[in-house]
């Protein structure tokens, strides 16, 4: 389990480099079509599904793997006998030099003398997390459909519910759309626009799946913010597919229609949110400014979104003397000083067993050096 939570914990730690890129382009981009922001927004998506990414020299994010396990030895004041002399930690290595020097001697001290190790309370943790907003969605969804048991379909995937106050769609594969009893045929022809606008886009499959993904991402802020902007943006494109085919009288009509359904929601919702729920202020002033954008804007739109990819979907190229997989770090082994005069090659063993017949009986100072060196200066056989 500590190996997936701190792949999750990566992918997570990168992703979010991406998010604060998408919230800033958002802000850049107020006058292009709102899809292009649900376009972003997929992107993010995509970082945080593939476990795998292409390395770039463009590449913006600091580091690839911002936390992993490398070897490290046993201090001498502090390892005991019985102890193995060198170890594997977790590490932050986040391409910043400053955070790694004030977060690593910590990550190391909480680890000390602990039958269980950090890692693996942080990894139960997450787990529990996960599995308790998984739990929350199964029961939000069936609690939406005990409620909707009782409807009529008036047509094909529309239903009328006296049990249901705003209207919204339930259901990825199968859609349906579920209206109140009481709608004047103006407001019901806005919501079913609106509703279906949501079903052309797929949306009632990229919210929940953004839900799952928040799932497992639960503990990473960003992701909160990427979930909750995305509900917002997918509203916005909605309305703004809808109000494109109106006249000046229908947006007012569709503002009408929207400042009806307005109430506060108390709970966060896994299928696409009701009809009126989401920023019906921002909402209302967007659709009475609404105007078509030029190509011009669509095209620095796309040409920005390509440059996100590009920079945040890679990962920065690892040095020709850092092959993945391989420990870079130095390791501090207790022992005398190696010998600069080449050894004679040794009957076969493994490099753990000629370390522990080079060490004293008694606690001596330790000398740092890299595995490599200790391979040329041993000469010992992998």
């Amino acid at each position: 389990m500590n190996a997936t939570f701190l792949k999750v914990l990566n992918t997570s730690i990168t992703a979010g480099w991406l998010v604060a890129a998408v919230v800033l382009l958002r802000f850049l981009l107020r006058k292009a079509p709102k899809w292009t922001r649900c376009v972003l927004w997929g992107l993010v998506a995509l970082r945080l599904v593939f476990p795998f990414t292409i390395e770039s020299g463009i590449s913006l994010l600091p580091s690839a793997e911002p936390v992993r396990t490398e070897f490290v030895a046993a201090d001498p004041a502090e390892k005991q006998q019985t102890a193995p002399a060198i170890s594997r930690r977790v590490v932050l290595r986040s391409g910043f030099d400053a955070v790694d020097k004030a977060v690593n001697p910590v990550m190391a001290k909480s680890g000390t003398n602990r039958s269980v190790s950090p890692e693996t309370v942080a990894a139960w943790a997450w787990a529990i997390g996960a599995g308790a907003m998984l739990i929350y969605a199964a029961a939000s969804f069936i609690y939406m459909k005990f409620k909707v048991r009782v409807s009529i379909e008036t047509e094909r995937g529309v239903y009328i519910c006296d049990a249901v106050r705003s209207p919204f769609i339930l259901g990825a594969i199968r859609p349906k759309i579920y209206l109140p009893s009481r709608l004047d045929a103006t407001s019901r022809a806005h919501v079913l626009a609106h509703e279906r606008a949501h079903i052309s886009r797929r949306d009632n499959f990229w919210k929940p799946l953004g839900f799952l993904l928040l799932s497992f991402h639960w503990f990473n802020p960003l992701i909160w913010v990427a979930f909750i902007l995305l509900s917002r943006d997918i509203e916005f494109a909605c309305d703004e597919k809808v109000i494109s085919q109106l006249d000046r009288e229908g947006k007012a009509a569709y503002s009408g229609t929207l400042l009806a359904f307005n109430r506060q929601h108390k709970s966060m919702a896994v299928c696409p949110v009701p009809f009126g729920e989401v920023g019906v202020k921002k909402r209302i002033e967007s659709v009475l400014r609404y105007r078509r954008s030029p190509l011009g804007i669509v095209c620095l739109a796309m040409a920005a979104v390509a440059v996100v990819a590009v920079c945040f979907l890679t990962s920065p190229k690892r040095a020709k003397a850092e092959p993945v997989g391989e420990t870079h770090e130095e390791i501090f082994v207790p022992g005398p000083k190696p010998s600069l005069t080449p050894q004679k090659k040794q009957p076969q063993s493994s490099a753990a067993e000629e370390v522990q017949q080079e060490l004293p009986q008694t606690e001596v100072p330790a000398y740092m050096f890299s595995m490599r060196r200790m391979g040329q200066y041993c000469d010992m056989d992998e």
